[in-house]
C-alpha cells in the first residue's frame, strides 16, 4: 500500500491524535489564518472558506505538498460559539447548550498543486439538562478552555452528552471519514480508499 504523508496545516493537538489514530501520516505546520468571520456569513461558508484558506496558505510554503486545513465551529441558535476567553463565558456557553441540540461543523481542505478541494461535515450532539452545580464543576475543571463551544465530547463532557447523529471524529474537531475521501479524490494521486492505509499505529511528527 502507498505510505500517504501530507502535511495538516493545524495547531490543534487533538487533530494530530485523530489523525495517527486512524493510521495516516502526516507534518503538521500550522498557519496564522484571520480567522474573523465577515459580516453575515453562514456558519457553514464560515468553516469551509477558513479552512480552504488555512490548505492554501499551507501550500504556497509547500508546494509539491499535500496540505490539510481544517475548522470547526459549533452552532447554536445561528451562534458560533467559539473559545471561551474567560471561567463566565465557559459558563455562558454551556447554559446555551443545556438541555438541548445543537450543530457542529467542520470544514475540511485539501490543497495541492492542482487546486483545493473540500466539504463541510455536520453532527448534531445532544447535551443533556446542566445543573448549575454541574456547570461550575465542569469550568473548575478547566476542561472547556481552548475547546469550540466549551467542551471536549473525548473528555469529562461525555458524561453528559447522551447522543450524536453523526461522525464523533468531527465533533473531536476532524471528521476522519471526511478527510480519506478528499484525499482519495485528489487526482493521479489513489485509486482506492485503502491505499491510504499505511498502520494502525502510524506515528506523526511536528514541523
Amino acid at each position: 500500500m502507498t505510505t500517504v504523508r501530507f502535511v495538516l496545516a493545524s495547531a490543534s493537538p487533538r487533530r494530530r491524535e485523530l489523525v495517527a489514530a486512524a493510521g495516516l501520516e502526516c507534518d503538521v505546520e500550522a498557519v496564522d489564518a484571520d480567522e474573523r468571520r465577515l459580516t453575515d456569513e453562514p456558519a457553514a461558508a464560515y468553516v469551509e472558506r477558513l479552512a480552504r484558506l488555512k490548505a492554501s496558505m499551507g501550500l504556497a510554503v509547500h508546494p509539491d505538498s499535500l496540505i490539510v486545513g481544517a475548522d470547526t465551529a459549533v452552532v447554536v441558535d445561528d451562534e458560533i460559539l467559539g473559545k471561551p476567553v474567560d471561567e463566565a463565558d465557559a459558563a455562558r456557553m454551556l447554559r446555551m447548550l443545556s438541555g438541548r441540540s445543537h450543530v457542529v461543523m467542520t470544514g475540511v481542505a485539501v490543497a495541492h498543486a492542482g487546486g483545493v478541494v473540500s466539504t463541510v461535515e455536520r453532527t448534531t450532539v445532544r447535551v443533556a439538562p446542566l445543573s448549575a452545580e454541574t456547570i461550575a464543576w465542569y469550568v473548575a475543571s478547566g476542561e472547556p478552555f481552548d475547546k469550540a463551544g466549551g467542551y471536549a465530547i473525548q473528555g469529562l463532557a461525555s458524561r453528559f452528552i447522551p447522543r450524536i447523529e453523526g461522525s464523533y471524529t468531527n465533533v473531536v474537531g476532524l471528521p476522519i471519514a471526511a478527510l480519506v475521501e478528499l484525499l482519495a479524490s485528489v487526482p493521479g494521486r489513489w485509486q482506492r480508499l485503502d491505499d491510504l492505509i499505511v498502520s494502525p499505529a502510524a506515528p506523526y511528527s511536528e514541523a
